[in-house]
Formats: structure tokens, C-alpha cells, sequence
């Protein structure tokens, strides 16, 4: 190896800075280094794109969670009205349940004591009724016994205008 007088490592030095300046002037004079530096600058631009659509997409999803959340308040308001509205209804459907129930009630209570009355008077007059007859027959036997044959004829029309008076 030539060493130029240097020791073996200095040489070795040399030789080793020698071949990376030939190496990074072929890479200079190939252009590599702008094909380099294209590939980074695309991968900037990529990186860069996929930023912004995440950020874009970060702000789509806050968007729709406030939408969603709106939404989800208005449900719960909405349903809380419903709630509150069939509350009422049922509140209002007891006590229309109950003003019928008392209603039927008065009606079907006053139509038994108008039963009850009607019977009344049919079992009076029943009563007034057979006790006529119970008095108008025992007049017929008690004037029969006592008149005889001659009176037959006379209790017989008396009862008939007693008979047609009670009645």
C-alpha cells in the first residue's frame, strides 16, 4: 500500500476521506442527491396531505358529535315531553274514568230505587187490591148468613157497585 511516508493509520485515513469524496462527487455528478431530495419532498407533501386530512377529518367528527349531541338533547327534551304529555293524559283519563264511574254509579243507583219504588207501589196495590176482595167476599157471606134467600139478589148488586168502587 502506499502510504507516503505516513504510518498505517493515517494512510488508511487518507485513502478512506479519498474514496467518500469520489464517492459523493459520482453521486453529485449521477444526481442523486436531487432525486433524494425529490423523494423527501414528496414524502413531505404526502405527510403533509395526510395532516390536513386528518385534521379535516379530526373536524368532520368534532362537527358530528355536536350533531350527534344536539340531536341526542333534543331526543331526551322530546322524550321527557312524551312522557310528560301521556302523565298528563293518564292523569286526565282517571279522572274522566272516574267522573263515568260515578256517573254510572248515580244512574244505575237511582234505576234500583225506582225498581224498588215501582215495587212498592205494585205490592201496595196488590195488598189494597186483595184486600178489597178479601172484605167485599167477607161482606157477600157475612149478609148472605144473614139476610137469606130474599137478600141474595140485593148482596149480589151491592157487591157488583162495592167491587166497581174499590177497584
Amino acid at each position: 500500500m502506499l502510504s507516503f511516508g505516513f504510518d498505517a493509520t493515517t494512510g488508511a485515513t487518507i485513502w478512506a476521506t479519498i474514496a467518500l469524496v469520489i464517492f459523493i462527487g459520482i453521486v453529485l455528478y449521477a444526481g442523486i442527491h436531487k432525486t433524494i431530495a425529490k423523494m423527501l419532498d414528496d414524502r413531505i407533501k404526502a405527510i403533509e396531505t395526510e395532516l390536513a386530512e386528518a385534521e379535516r377529518l379530526r373536524l368532520e367528527a368534532k362537527f358530528l358529535l355536536e350533531e350527534y349531541e344536539s340531536k341526542r338533547q333534543a331526543a331526551a327534551s322530546e322524550a321527557e315531553s312524551i312522557v310528560a304529555a301521556a302523565r298528563e293524559e293518564a292523569f286526565r283519563l282517571t279522572a274522566d274514568a272516574k267522573v263515568s264511574l260515578e256517573a254510572l254509579i248515580a244512574r244505575r243507583t237511582k234505576a234500583v230505587e225506582e225498581k224498588i219504588a215501582q215495587a212498592e207501589s205494585q205490592a201496595v196495590a196488590e195488598v189494597r187490591s186483595r184486600s178489597a176482595d178479601v172484605a167485599v167476599e167477607a161482606a157477600r157471606v157475612l149478609l148472605t148468613k144473614q139476610m137469606g134467600s130474599k137478600g141474595d139478589a140485593l148482596v149480589d148488586q151491592a157487591i157488583k157497585d162495592v167491587g166497581a168502587r174499590l177497584n
